[in-house]
């Protein structure tokens, strides 16, 4: 036995716990099928620690600051000055040290800040699990159980950790994450082969696996990182498509790469051509490098994301992926299901009638006795059942023998219950045709005959009948049937069918005016339902939309894979869908080029979930539904994925904003740089006061995260354009690049500056050109119509007076600057007032040619369709 806490979930080498019968196993975990008491959980946390995997521990603030100095552009930096302080600038060496040492703390500063943010919102959707405590079933957090704990699974749960089953009835799991098998796997209690691999361990269950169907319980052995999953995490890497936002900084990312590559080579070979020395060559060019890209991105996004976190939070998002909240802003396409989104998914059991469609006290008895004695996958329709008023019979007359656990391949629960008859009671409830599929007979009023065509046609009749109606409807069966202790679903056979349920979930109030919101934003909603298509077409029409253009789960499966995605832009309403055909729906969709959104909370929703761009659930979903969605709802409203697209386009507009400003302020400056050092007879600014540069020009764009968004930006979808980007960068750097000139006119020429004069004019006006665009392109508007924010417009101010007075200050000759004269100042004041005059111009010309390219790529495509 193992002798102590400190041990425990530690198995010997000689016998796996797979391999243990459940009674020893119980033993040596110091463990009772009861469950522990609390005292003795707390002493085992504190002795085996937290139910968490190794790899999902949050980073500390030394390993994250840690990470600042792997950057790619910051281990430049260091090459530059450990070359400096080989060749003996030291002086040089330490101001670029310093340089670095700051630009790391303020990315920092930002991305611990957004880290600690996003903790706190994912603490507010821990997991739970069902686990029986001080003899009692509790709901805890999922890292707090510690072996020997004794769990409850039912379907759609997270398995929680590693361990063998006490009790199972008809318990499959999905075990892909570990296996790669994409059927469930069969579990029941008993022993596997020591030897056994994980695909083979009936007995046993693993963390991170799911429950597909049925009900178990089981004995915890192994938690945190000593279970299956944490051992071979470091070699799993969940296989999330590429999203639109990621895309997009991977395109981004290779921009930047060929401009940087291209400069670094042209200019560094150029000035060795004209035979300046190696090493200042060297780091000018390495300086032109860092100078062009935008260091501080990452540390913006996170900030731009984690602060769009904190909004949508407070508007009752939580975000479980910050680049959700890019790609929710993106979102064209909605996928969702009607029940709670649609209706109000408070669902009224309106009805108990028999074949004849008359109200039967039986139906209702059979239906409570089914729905309140089940203990698999809760759901709202036996909740309905359960608080229905009416009937009158006494159910405390029947005790449960058994029950066959509903699955979404039979769509069909039973329950075997006993009473002063000689035989039991099978009642099986679920779809209609489903459950007609296990008949054989009919109950009417005149008595049980068979089920035939013709009685068939008169059920499908009424159930069509009332579906047009709005109401969803279930079918009732039943049969004597045999005493005795267990059953299977190969029980449910020679059934009777009896009656119907009529359930009614009425449109949300204020639902329609919800869909013409989305509408207005350039968001389409496609209904993804496994109800019929009666139903679903009657909702459609109640809440204003389309509802002709249909397609059932019977007609896709006939669809091959390039038909669907034909098919699917010209369907509104996909109805009768089985739940593995709900992937199939959203890869069609993101085929075409859309950003599509999908909303579920089931167990089959999981696949789609994680196929979406941004998959949506809410926090009452069932486990494996929200460890699949990128963003969780506090409130299954449409209302609130409006205000989260709000925000999230809010948060892609500022994202923008900073890579727009950026990569042509800086494309400007690098190419007047690499043009001066050509023919000037001296460098045109050293690497140090390149660095210094884009140090302090980064200042402001940290702010740009909580900076005003115009309403015009939010409107519509906004999506990543590499090209648009490119041809931004290309035209406002060129701009700036013909004002430099014009700056070395004015130095050289007009009061033929020195080349420390020179040096330091030009870093001033650069400088200020670069805050001055700031507030030019964060707005289509012209720049006095649209207020920027506050902590933007303070920033840019405070910086724009140290580019200023930084050449008067008594550390300025460490950088090589000097003192300007008045009228140098007042010279590059007008430089960049004019500027300033120039970019207002250009941008007005840049965005009206862009509207006029969508505009003729649009006409392009209706053409091309209406060729077609």
């Amino acid at each position: 036995m193992l002798s102590a806490p400190a041990s425990i979930g530690i198995v010997s080498p000689q016998g796996a716990y797979w391999s243990i019968e459940s009674s020893e196993l119980l033993q040596r975990l110091q463990a009772s099928a009861t469950g522990l008491a609390s005292a003795e959980v707390e002493a085992r946390l504190a002795k085996i620690g937290r139910n968490s995997p190794t790899s999902q521990i949050s980073s500390s603030a030394l390993s994250l600051f840690g990470r600042q100095f792997r950057s790619p552009l910051v281990l430049i930096l260091i090459f530059a000055a450990v070359v400096s302080a080989f060749v003996g600038d030291g002086q040089e060496a330490a101001i670029i040290g310093v340089i670095v040492l700051a630009s790391c703390a303020l990315s920092f500063t930002q991305e611990y800040g957004a880290s600690r943010a996003t903790q706190a919102l994912k603490q507010r959707i821990s997991r739970k699990a069902a686990v029986l405590r001080d003899n009692a079933e509790r709901s805890v957090d999922a890292e707090g159980i510690v072996p020997g704990d004794i769990v409850r699974l039912s379907a759609g749960n997270l398995i929680p950790a590693d361990g063998v089953l006490l009790e199972t009835c008809d318990f499959n799991v999905s075990e892909a994450v570990l296996t790669g098998e994409t059927f469930p796997a069969v579990k029941a209690p008993g022993r596997s082969a020591p030897d056994a691999p994980i695909a083979q361990r009936s007995n046993a269950v693993f963390t991170g696996t799911s429950v597909r169907s049925g009900t178990a319980t089981m004995l915890a052995v192994n938690t945190g990182s000593r279970t299956e999953f944490a051992s071979i995490a470091a070699a799993l890497e969940r296989n999330i498509p590429e999203t639109e936002f990621a895309k997009g900084i991977r395109r981004f990312g290779y921009l930047m790469t060929e401009i940087m590559l291209a400069i670094v080579i042209i200019v560094f070979f150029a000035n060795l051509l004209l035979q300046r020395p190696l090493i200042e060559s060297l780091l000018f060019s390495l300086a032109l490098a860092v100078g062009l890209t935008p260091e501080l991105l990452p540390a913006i996004i996170s900030v731009t994301l984690a602060k769009g976190a904190r909004a949508m939070a407070a508007n009752g998002v939580i975000v479980r992926r910050l680049d959700a909240i890019e790609n929710l802003g993106s979102m064209d396409l909605l996928c969702t299901d009607k029940t709670g989104t649609l209706t109000e998914g408070v669902i009224h059991l309106d009805g108990w009638v028999d074949v004849d469609g008359k109200p039967s006290a039986d139906i209702l008895l059979w239906a409570r006795l089914n729905a309140c004695l089940q203990t698999g996958l809760k759901n709202p329709l036996d909740e309905a059942i359960a608080a229905a008023q009416g009937g009158g019979s006494n159910q405390e007359a029947f005790i449960k023998v058994d029950e066959i656990p509903y699955d979404f391949i039979r769509k069909r629960l039973s329950v075997i219950v006993r009473g002063k008859g000689a035989d039991d009671l099978l009642i099986c409830k679920g779809a209609v045709q489903n459950v007609l599929e296990a008949c054989s007979s009919v109950r009417t009023a005149k008595g049980s005959e068979p089920l035939g065509p013709e009685q068939r046609d008169a059920i499908e009749a009424k159930f069509r009948g009332w579906s047009a109606d709005g109401y969803r409807v279930l079918g009732v069966a039943v049969r004597e049937h045999e005493k005795r202790a267990h059953c299977t679903r190969y029980d449910e056979v020679a059934l009777a069918f009896v009656g119907f349920l009529l359930f009614l979930d009425p449109p949300k109030a204020g639902v329609r005016e919800t869909l013409a919101a989305l509408g207005h934003r350039g968001i389409a909603v496609k209904v993804i339902s496994g109800d019929n298509r009666y139903v679903a077409a009657h909702l459609a029409d109640a809440v204003g939309l389309r509802s002709d253009r249909i397609m059932t789960g019977e007609d896709l499966a006939k669809l091959t894979k390039g038909a669907l995605f034909g098919r699917a832009k010209n369907t509104d309403l996909f109805v009768e869908i089985d739940p593995n055909q709900k992937e199939r729906i959203v890869e069609a969709f993101r085929s075409h080029g859309h950003v599509v959104g999908y909303m579920g909370d089931g167990i089959n929703d999981a696949p789609a979930l994680h196929e979406a761009d941004i998959g949506i659930s809410v926090h009452t979903a069932v486990d494996v539904a929200r460890e699949a969605a990128d963003i969780i709802l506090l409130k299954q409203d449409l209302g609130v994925v409006v205000r989260g697209v709000d925000d999230g386009r809010k948060t892609f507009g500022n994202t923008m904003k900073y890579i727009s400003i950026t990569t042509s302020a800086n494309f400007g400056n690098m190419i007047s740089m690499a043009v001066a050092s050509l023919f000037l007879p001296f460098l045109p600014m050293l690497a140090t006061q390149i660095l210094l540069n884009n140090l302090l020009s980064s200042i402001p764009s940290l702010a740009i995260a909580a900076d005003n968004v115009d309403a015009e930006q939010t409107s519509r979808p906004r999506r990543w354009d590499i090209h648009i980007i490119r041809r931004f960068m290309i035209s406002f750097g060129l701009l700036s690049s013909m004002f430099d000139f014009a700056t070395f006119a004015f130095l050289l020429l007009v009061i033929h500056a020195a080349p420390d004069a020179f040096r330091t004019a030009w870093f001033v006006e650069s400088l200020m050109t670069q805050l001055a665009i700031v507030l030019i392109v964060r707005t289509h508007k012209p720049f006095w119509a649209s207020r920027p924010g506050k902590a933007l417009a303070r920033l840019t101010v405070a910086v724009g007076f140290a580019a200023v007075v930084i050449p008067y200050v008594p550390l300025s000759a460490a950088f090589g600057f000097v003192p300007l004269p008045l009228t140098v100042l007042s010279g590059l004041l007008a430089i960049t007032a004019t500027y300033l005059g120039a970019s207002e111009a250009t941008k007005r010309w840049f965005f009206g040619q862009e509207i006029q390219r969508r505009r003729h790529t649009r006409e392009r495509g209706v053409d091309a369709r209406h060729g077609a």
